[in-house]
């Protein structure tokens, strides 16, 4: 009997136990599909975003991973965060492309199968979702490989990129097309028909699910039992009270005869589809409010920026010469002794290879060696030294490995270099072809490839390097490559130069592609005093174009443009055509040794915000230390350009990687923008032919002055007097006055970030709170005393007043 009772317990504990653990595994099932399914949408929304922001989201990415996850002062502009912008890259760029979406439905049908749902089947739609990722990301790596170039989204992805470039150089072009089109074929083939069941029943189960009485009741039949070629056989059954079945119509179904009467040919149904739409705009009212976009004469002809000077003609390319070298080529003897320097040195320390390749650059030659299997990487990469010496070079460089390439390079400097010439990049048909905003021709890589950049997509760019290794040639480079492709009007240059010397052949282009203060003498900036001014003007010049793409409903320069060019921005609201601005900055270091952080900030303030505006800067300096190319700086210049330095410090200072210690210099140089690295021979542009394109553009019509950025009275602008301040009192006194009594801190930041201003004009509103007495003196970098404790005192004062 006991026993018995024993048992009974045992059963009843067996059975609450099961009953808890299953209940337990329902919520781990509904919490998991529900984070699968959250999963999705934020995919979804992350990789729409990175469609439109990715370009702007770039530079997070050369950001340091602690710096990027926990700083929150880092932004991204896409709708997801840092963290959608993050996996959109991944997925996009470095996986499949566009063809990533795909995955986004499959997290979403997992999820809807662990609550139980069975849309489709699971097996089957994941084969054919990852044969449609692979094939898509190939067929648009194929068709979209220019875009690997020019964009900041690879349309393909990495995968796709490098598959379609393994199947071009196996198959040849043509027939990477027809292995691509039978592979489309034969899939169609073997899937259609599963494909269309696949559908009926992800739309059968769906209207199971959203049907609320009960009263239409599908046939429960498991999609993966179904036998293939009998999906179409699992239909949804409708019974009625009875229990007969019946048929019944949805009356908001669409005629089957047209499935989307979008896609009806208006010109052959309706007639042409002008006929049903009017002939001009249409102004709509909305209580009494004008729309952003108005058109404001159908008659009047877009708007051509280039009018004020339609006659003037671009530079031409007999203004440059063409240094070219005897004996610059690479003899095959040559080529043959490194080779065999090379296998000897590695097989003295027992290192075996299999392969080796040589791609001779304009001065490096670059040796592509395949290891033998178990060789350690490392184990060459510690050779350097001893290759070089068995070469007797001045110097190599080991990438190891090349990405994407499986290889390991070693970069030897040619016994006779070649120069490479400007007139021959400007020439080459990759920079006479390119459609960019701002485009850059530094010079040619290993590969003899003519190397090209879009400053825009930049956006700023860091050039350093050791005296005398063509800092100022790179310089030259950017500024002609500009000058060769962009008009006047589209085009100006804000050119600050301490040494005095580097720039000044550019006075000549003040009145076409110069930029300057009103009431400053010399188009070019040399007086250090009036550097910061120059900055700050820029600074407001950036707030004014801010204004502007805010009332035009623009999100960049690009936009802005566009609307303006067609009429529908009226110039009597303030609206202008913005021509890009290009900052460029000779000898930062003496600028930061003089004035410091009055000379940063304004810098890191135009380099972290002025990308959307169009407004670009570029710094040189020949010191590169921490102090100088501070960690403010880096962030804010993604690319750099790094000239022959002194030793690996100042290497991983400039690029955050050792290399530019191995340069050979005299214009070799490595460049870093976005994960690549990549190494350049610049083109060499002499100083007369810089003169010479100057005087060709300065004979020239031009325009009646200089471009004038707004005034900056430097007096009130950095607080050192403000005897004006009083004049007239900012409109935020008040609400600044009340803010800073609250909280009983004089700080000007705290009035910067509350108002959403600059903090230029933060420092004379706390100036103008220091004449009325609500505040006291500076003292140093501390907060102000507030010498108003109460409200009801502030609020007499500011009557009185």
């Amino acid at each position: 009997m006991a026993r018995g009772k024993v048992t009974k317990k045992a059963v009843e504990s067996t059975i609450s136990g099961i009953t808890s653990h299953q209940q337990l595994i329902g919520k781990i099932k509904l919490v998991a599909g529900f984070l699968l399914v959250s999963f999705a949408l934020y995919l979804l929304l992350a990789f729409i975003s990175f469609l439109f922001s990715g370009g702007d989201d770039q530079s997070l990415f050369n950001v340091k991973t602690g710096d990027f996850v926990f700083k929150p002062s880092i932004q991204a502009h896409n709708w997801a965060g840092k963290g959608g912008a993050l996996l959109a890259d991944i997925f996009i760029n470095r996986w499949f492309g566009l063809a990533s979406f795909i995955f986004i439905f499959l997290f979403g049908i997992l999820g809807l199968r662990i609550w139980g749902r069975k849309p489709v089947p699971l097996l089957k739609s994941f084969a054919i979702s990852f044969f449609l990722i692979l094939w898509v990301s190939i067929t648009i790596g194929y068709f979209f490989i220019s875009s690997y170039e020019d964009s900041f989204i690879y349309l393909g992805g990495m995968y796709g990129f490098y598959l379609s470039n393994w199947m071009i150089s196996f198959f040849g072009s043509i027939g990477t097309f027809i292995v691509l089109a039978l592979l489309l074929f034969g899939f169609l083939i073997f899937t259609g028909h599963r494909i269309t069941a696949w559908f009926n029943n992800m739309l059968s189960s769906a209207k199971h699910i959203v049907e609320s009485e009960g009263v239409i009741e599908p046939e429960e039949v498991d999609p993966e039992v179904v036998p293939d070629g009998e999906e179409d056989k699992a239909v949804s059954k409708v019974i009625d009270e009875n229990g007969s079945i019946v048929t019944e119509f949805d009356p908001d179904q669409k005629d089957p005869l047209i499935e989307n009467p979008e896609d009806i040919d208006f010109e052959t149904e309706l007639g042409k589809k002008e006929d049903l739409m009017p002939l001009g705009p249409v102004d709509i009212m909305i209580e009494g409010k004008v729309p952003h976009e108005e058109v404001l004469d159908q008659n009047i002809p877009p708007y051509n920026p280039r009018l004020d000077l339609s006659g003037y003609k671009f530079p031409t390319l007999d203004l440059m010469d063409d240094h070219h070298s005897e004996s610059a080529d690479v003899t095959n003897e040559e080529l043959i002794s490194n080779k065999n320097k090379i296998v000897e040195t590695l097989r003295n320390y027992k290192i075996e290879i299999t392969k080796i390749k040589a791609t001779i650059g304009p001065t490096v030659t670059l040796y592509e060696i395949v290891p033998a299997p178990g060789v350690r990487i490392a184990k060459i990469k510690n050779l350097e030294d001893d290759i070089a010496l068995s070469l007797s070079a001045l110097g190599i460089r080991i990438i190891a490995p090349i990405p994407g390439l499986g290889t390991i390079g070693i970069e030897v400097p040619n016994r006779h270099p070649e120069i490479v010439s400007m007139r021959s990049v400007i020439a080459s048909r990759k920079f006479q072809e390119m459609k960019a905003d701002l485009p850059i021709a530094l010079g040619k890589t290993i590969s003899n490839e003519t190397f090209t950049i879009d400053l825009a997509k930049m956006p700023h760019i860091l050039v350093a390097g050791a005296t005398g290794q063509g800092k100022s040639v790179g310089l030259n480079a950017i500024i002609t490559s500009l000058l060769y492709k962009k008009h006047p009007s589209e085009l100006k240059f804000v050119m600050i130069d301490p040494k005095k010397v580097e720039l000044s052949l550019y006075a000549a282009l003040e009145k076409h592609f110069l930029a300057k203060l009103p009431d400053e003498d010399e188009p070019i900036i040399t007086d250090i005093h009036r550097v910061k001014a120059t900055l700050n003007s820029i600074n407001m010049e950036m707030d004014q174009r801010y204004d502007l793409l805010k009332k035009a409903l623009a999100r960049n320069i690009k936009e802005y443009n566009k609307k303006f060019i067609e009429r529908k921005l009226n110039p009597e609201k303030g609206h202008r055509f913005l021509p890009y601005i290009v900052v460029v900055i000779d000898e930062f270091a003496d600028l930061i040794m003089t004035a410091g952080k009055e000379i940063e900030m304004p810098i890191a303030r135009i380099a972290q915000l002025a990308r959307a505006v169009g407004i670009h800067m570029i710094i040189a300096t020949q010191r590169p230390s921490t102090n100088i190319i501070t960690g403010v700086i880096k962030a804010n210049f993604p690319t750099r350009v790094a000239f022959k330095v002194a030793s690996m410090v100042d290497s991983r200072t400039i690029l955050d990687t050792p290399g530019a210690n191995q340069l050979i210099g005299k214009g070799d140089m490595l460049i870093s923008y976005g994960s690549n690295l990549t190494r350049v021979q610049c083109a060499f542009v002499d100083t007369p032919e810089v003169e010479q394109i100057c005087n060709f553009i300065s004979s020239q019509r031009g325009y009646d002055e200089a471009f004038l950025l707004p005034e900056y009275n430097e007096e009130t602008g950095n607080g050192e007097s403000s005897a004006s301040s009083s004049d007239v009192r900012d409109e935020l006194f008040d609400e600044a006055a009340r803010l800073i009594v609250r909280g009983q801190t004089g700080s000007t930041s705290a009035i910067q970030r509350k108002f959403s201003i600059g903090y230029n004009r933060a420092g004379r509103i706390m100036d103008q709170l220091e004449e009325e007495g609500i505040v006291g003196p500076p003292d140093g970098s501390k907060a102000r005393q507030v010498l108003i404790h109460d409200e009801y005192s502030l609020e007499k004062l500011l009557n009185n007043n």
